[in-house]
């Protein structure tokens, strides 16, 4: 099968739109040129809109959100002090193997998978003992799980402690306020909700982050310490390390494309898309694993009826032009991922629900994917 006719529907990297596209393949150019500092100064502005962060201070470097997960890490948090991480699976636990890299004392809230840590549960950890930072996952991608973010700011609103969120599985697809959240970082990649093609790290710093990291003086870090981008960001124009100019442009025109569409509109689209994927996939007999209270607009975690084989079945659904992503930790052979984010509407889940359909029946189970597309084409009409 052509590799260009494959649909890929995993948690990231999202399809990319041709637009999208068409400003990653344009020449490559010195980052120096008036052309791309100016590109590269409008994806920053952009950046702050997409984020509702006016306050904010933006960072875009080569590499991925684990990159940005570090890089908040490192500039805010110092060896010895408390970070308050709140998982809610694979990806929240991720700040507690960054953390211990650098010698910075973890502490853990974590849920089931499949649940949110309660709020309440988020005050009396702080009540029992203040920690320099609270770092929380937005979308878990493991679990398909969104945290209730905002009612944990509004516990946190008026402590001394930093807040850092990490938006990757949400930025662009589920509605994030930095300045309204009182956030202190807000972080993501580029190839999820953003709908870009992989190879930056984006990081919105608040002006008190920004006075941590200055406070910290050394930190254990040279390409990832925002002291040496910040001047940067405040002038594409001036040099610390080679940008990726691609890649930045590509962001832009990625940026560009969420605004046109209306941040309202794009968050209304995606819960119409999840509604849709999960009705199609009830139909199929698929099992929603996240508890409904929490579920991710971005992504969803089905599992299998007993007897299916996790290798086999995705197999299947490959085969027929469609990859979605298998599961991680104690769901791993259990069940698949389904990311539905960034620039895809009702043709793409329709695609992969025929696909599921055909897969399962190649399994041994009956599976109507004609019923499963119309059941989720009712839910995302109505």
């Amino acid at each position: 099968m052509d590799q260009d006719d494959v649909l890929t529907m995993i948690p990231g990297p999202t399809p990319v739109h041709p637009a999208i596209l068409d400003a990653l393949a344009r020449p490559t150019v010195s980052h120096q040129a008036p052309s791309f500092v100016e590109a590269f100064r409008r994806c920053l502005d952009r950046l702050r809109r997409v984020a509702r962060a006016e306050s904010g201070h933006p960072f875009v470097v080569a590499g991925a959100g684990t990159l940005a997960m570090e890089m908040a890490l490192v500039n805010l948090v110092g060896r010895g002090e408390e970070l308050l991480v709140v998982s809610h699976g694979y990806f929240g636990d991720r700040w507690i193997e960054i953390a211990e890299a650098f010698g910075v004392r973890a502490r853990v809230l974590r849920a089931e998978w499949g649940r949110s840590v309660a709020p309440d549960a988020l005050t009396a950890a702080l009540d029992e003992r203040e920690p320099a930072a609270v770092a929380m996952t937005h979308v878990d991608t493991s679990t398909g799980t969104a945290a209730p973010v905002e009612a944990y700011c509004d516990r946190l609103r008026g402590r001394g402690t930093l807040v850092l969120l990490d938006g990757v599985c949400a930025m662009a697809g589920i509605d994030e306020r930095f300045d309204d959240w009182g956030l202190d970082v807000l972080l993501t990649g580029a190839q999820k909700a953003l709908g870009a093609p992989p190879g930056v790290a984006i990081l919105l710093a608040s002006g008190r982050a920004l006075v941590k990291r200055e406070a910290l003086g050394l930190v254990p870090a040279y390409f990832a310490d925002l002291a040496r981008w910040r001047r940067v960001m405040e002038n594409p124009g001036l040099y610390f390390s080679t940008p990726a100019v691609n890649e930045v442009r590509a962001l832009d025109a990625a940026l560009g494309l969420v605004l046109d569409e209306g941040l309202e509109a794009r968050f209304r689209r995606h819960d119409k898309i999840a509604a849709g994927m999960r009705a199609g996939l009830g139909q199929l007999g698929l099992e929603i694993f996240t508890a409904p209270d929490c579920r991710a607009a971005t992504l969803t975690v089905a599992l299998y009826a007993a007897g299916i084989d996790d290798a086999r079945f995705r197999a299947e659904v490959a085969a027929r032009g469609v990859v979605v992503a298998g599961c991680l930790g104690p769901l791993a052979g259990r069940g698949l991922r389904i990311g539905h984010m960034g620039n895809i509407g009702l043709p793409e889940v329709r695609r992969t629900l025929e696909a599921l359909a055909a897969a399962l029946a190649a399994c041994g189970r009956a599976a109507d994917g004609t019923a499963a597309c119309a059941a989720a084409e009712a839910a995302f009409r109505g």
